[in-house]
């Protein structure tokens, strides 16, 4: 899981990848266990039908042969292993088909692959591609390219968010040293068939080997071991194997698609898909007017009854999988003592924030999980706000109360700079906090940014505290992965239980042997918090009823129904 953007950070598939991604459920060869019992009862996952469909708006229904759907600031890197920005992830998904995906439970399903053998002890992957399958310009994707794709995740110079290295490819390592000019646990056995083998079992593997497949002859043709720069000039050119090829790309307004009809899966029915740079705060009106036809929004009751009185809309609401949190930056002396970021947690009003932007459409968060996990438990600290214990946590930590109400130690002010982006959310957190914060005698400030110089500012670590949100996460290591002392970014923080911990937790693919491993990880994430866990919400989407064939769910959005998704005339 790197660093992750406000909203949905990567998209599922990307998600997956991470495995994370993608954004981002478990591969596993034994059984699916269904998720823990929560309390998550405040409001019901549910589907609600439109009232009226004579209601739709003119322009919409002068659309015929378009689809349109909100998105928030692509960036234009449309490789699904090269892009820093998650909503670029939502664009690749449509773009690109990958070995596997998930069903709506988040198990594993085949999608260019006809189905795949795992050896007996767990270490062989054996992908048995689909016959015919083609990229937009008639090419045939053959294992070759899945080869390609895996070796270059493998090269010295790739920079992008996949850590392939925790599917553990026999000489993958050595290849990215330059002690090898090839990788030996990657065998194509003919052009429909790959076999690859890893020298450790990990529940983390299916999912990394069974990503989107890059076209060898079209992304590798300058390839060069140790030098993926040339790579660049092709991200806003990609040779597609999805469903929509790219068409136009207007930063800041919107990405437009035409629909590929050399899909595997059959041409889609709609010729044009659009998705149009908005925010929440606009999806609203945009959607109410007919400007979009289909949009995310932020899940409370008012927001329901909004979109219930348009007749024309279909509702849903369901559990994310995924969490948000405020990130602590562990470079900063402070926060190294867990006592600190204890109070900061007991200090600030969670449930007040929530109420105020969710109205029981989300709960208080104490782990890096989803309630929909099998891995989920409540049984931890709850961290209820106890400004009083705060207080007593940064007394004990040293941090006393200066002349001007501002904590001190060392001759250091306890002064936060809080960064965010434009939401509801931070509209509510952020007078909040600095309340709260006040109270305790810490300084607090917020600066809001636009989710590309959000990002940046968090990856040079200039910041104090940062609001994220995960991708949609299909297994519970995604939650946790950059948690490891040995993580890229991590942003400083270290405890070998922990390490222990997350090593265990997958070395099997045995769901009910991971599951008292994570309650143990999670018990101890709990105590030394890496982060203020924040929220588990509901998601709240709604889409034009003259749209059918459109189906989502937790783990895939509608990305896998875009080929089945009609328009009513």
């Amino acid at each position: 899981m790197k660093k992750k953007a406000s909203g949905v950070f990567l998209s599922i598939l990307s998600s997956a990848l991470l495995l994370t991604a993608c954004v981002e459920q478990a591969a596993t060869p034994t059984e699916t266990a269904q998720p823990a019992t929560t309390n998550l009862q405040s409001v019901q996952d549910q589907v609600i039908q439109a009232s009226d469909k004579s209601k739709q708006p003119e322009i919409a229904k002068k659309r015929t042969d378009t689809f349109i759907a909100s998105i928030s600031t692509p960036e234009g890197i449309f490789n699904p292993y090269f892009f820093h920005n998650g909503w670029d992830g939502n664009v690749t998904n449509v773009l690109f088909a990958s070995l596997v995906s998930v069903d709506k439970e988040g198990k594993p399903v085949p999608q260019l692959a006809e189905k795949w053998d795992i050896s007996d002890d767990q270490l062989t992957y054996t992908f048995h591609l689909k016959k015919g399958v083609t990229y937009r310009d008639g090419s045939p994707l053959t294992a070759d390219d899945v080869a390609f794709t895996l070796t270059i995740l493998h090269d010295k110079s790739y920079d992008g968010e996949i850590d392939i290295s925790q599917a553990h490819i026999q000489g993958g390592q050595e290849y990215k040293e330059g002690k090898a000019t090839s990788i030996s646990g990657i065998k194509v056995i003919d052009p429909q068939t790959i076999q690859i083998t890893t020298d450790k079992v990990s529940a983390k593997s299916l999912l990394l080997l069974g990503g989107p497949v890059l076209s060898k002859a079209y992304y590798g043709k300058s390839y060069k071991q140790g030098d993926l720069a040339y790579i660049r000039e092709l991200h806003g050119k990609p040779l597609e194997s999805g469903p929509y090829i790219l068409d136009t790309f207007i930063p800041g307004q919107e990405v437009r698609f035409v629909a590929n009809e050399k899909y595997f899966a059959g041409k889609p029915k709609v010729k044009n898909l659009i998705y149009k740079v908005t925010d929440r705060d606009t999806n609203y009106q945009l959607f109410q007017a007919g400007e979009l036809d289909h949009a995310g929004f932020t899940a409370n009751g008012e927001t329901l009854e909004q979109l219930k009185a348009l007749g024309f809309a279909n509702i849903e609401t369901y559990t994310a999988s995924s969490y948000g949190f405020i990130d602590f930056n562990h470079q900063k002396p402070y926060f190294k003592d867990k006592k600190v970021r204890q109070a900061f947690i007991y200090g600030l009003n969670r449930q007040q924030i929530l109420d105020a932007v969710y109205q029981g459409y989300a709960v208080v968060a104490n782990i890096p999980s989803s309630p929909v996990s099998w891995a989920y438990t409540d049984d931890v600290n709850k961290y209820e706000y106890n400004p009083e214990k705060a207080k007593q946590l940064l007394d004990e930590a040293g941090w006393k109360v200066g002349a001007d109400g501002i904590r001190e130690k060392d001759g250091q002010k306890l002064k936060i700079r809080f960064l965010g982006s434009k939401s509801k959310l931070h509209d509510a957190l952020i007078p909040i906090a600095k309340e709260n914060f006040q109270e305790l005698g810490i300084s607090f400030e917020a600066e809001i940014l636009d989710f590309n110089a959000l990002i940046a500012k968090q990856q040079k670590g200039d910041y104090d505290l940062a609001s994220f949100s995960t991708p949609q996460l299909l297994d519970p290591s995604e939650g946790v992965e950059s948690f490891s002392s040995t993580y890229p970014d991590n942003n400083g923080y270290s405890n070998p239980k922990v390490d222990q911990l997350l090593k265990d937790s997958i070395s099997t693919l045995d769901i009910e042997k991971r599951k008292p491993i994570y309650v143990e990880l999670f018990k101890e994430l709990n105590d030394d918090p890496p982060y203020i866990f924040l929220y588990n919400r509901k998601i709240m989407s709604a889409y034009s009823a003259r749209i059918t064939g459109l189906t989502q769910n937790t783990y895939t959005n509608f990305d896998a129904s875009l080929n089945q998704i009609q328009i009513e005339k």
